[in-house]
């Protein structure tokens, strides 16, 4: 009876595995563990050499994007303070036409009297004038307020274009130092790029998730360090046990330091 061959099911990538949960099956690969772990530390290096260059930038991203963030705020602002003083503007309009409006009801109201036929036509007619004299009154003042808001807004915008103007100079010379710096590395980090794109497709899935977790959650990004000083691990500078310093030497294990969870290898591949 023919042996029925099982099919291996891969198990889903966790991205909170360590490389601790990898050694296990680690040597599962279609490359040698050996140039493997040369190859996690090819891509290491790589990287350790593009975090340099990104270094050079400093803060000059972070500090670009928050003036990006600040100018359209102010611009937002802007464009609202305008809409404001349009507003106010049409205000002025609408009260200026309530004045004429009540003028001629006021005229009408007066031309009215000479003809009324009893007191309490006249009474009647006086208290429409006074109501009209009120309204008139109340656009009046409603201009002059809406005068004084609208001097307050334009001081304002004033201040604010001047804001602006001198945020768009410290973009443009923000933008003009980082350009330069990017100028300048173009070519290293295309090389630097491709070169860990190589190592990157010799490395499975799974280890490069690990790689990556690792690297950002460590201060320096050191996920793959050699043994320092012969006996230590080269990125929290524990001791290592003899053994585990007869396995890196082997290059046939994945050594995982107990204390930092970063992998060690031999310090030949140096």
């Amino acid at each position: 009876m023919a042996t029925k061959k099982i099919k291996k099911v891969d198990t889903p990538i966790d991205q909170r595995e360590t490389f601790v949960s990898l050694q296990k099956n680690f040597a599962d690969s279609e490359i040698s563990v050996s140039e493997k772990l040369r190859t996690l530390y090819q891509l290491q290096q790589t990287d350790s050499e593009i975090d340099k260059i990104l270094q050079l930038r400093g803060e000059l991203p972070s500090e670009v994007e928050s003036l990006e963030n600040d100018l359209a705020d102010l611009k937002a602002r802007q464009t609202q303070l305008a809409s404001v003083i349009e507003a106010y503007t049409q205000t002025i309009a609408d009260n200026k036409q309530n004045i004429v409006d009540c003028d001629n009801e006021i005229e009408k109201y007066k031309s009215h009297l000479d003809s009324v036929e009893n007191s309490r036509e006249f009474d009647s007619l006086n208290k429409e004038i006074e109501n009209q004299d009120l309204l008139r009154q109340i656009a009046i003042k409603t201009i002059n307020d809406t005068k004084v808001a609208i001097a307050d807004k334009k001081d304002e915008l004033a201040q604010l274009k001047d804001t602006i103007s001198v945020r768009s100079e410290d973009l443009k010379a923000k933008k003009d130092e980082l350009a330069t710096i990017e100028e300048s590395t173009a070519d290293q980090v295309k090389k630097l790029t491709a070169k860990r794109e190589e190592c990157a497709k010799k490395i499975d899935a799974r280890t490069m998730s690990a790689y990556e977790r690792i690297r950002s959650s460590v201060h320096n990004h050191l996920a793959v360090v050699t043994v320092y000083n012969g006996d230590s691990c080269g990125g929290c500078f524990s001791t290592i046990t003899p053994q585990r310093l007869i396995d890196i030497a082997s290059n046939t294990k994945l050594v995982i330091c107990e204390h930092c969870g970063r992998i060690i290898v031999n310090p030949d591949f140096a």
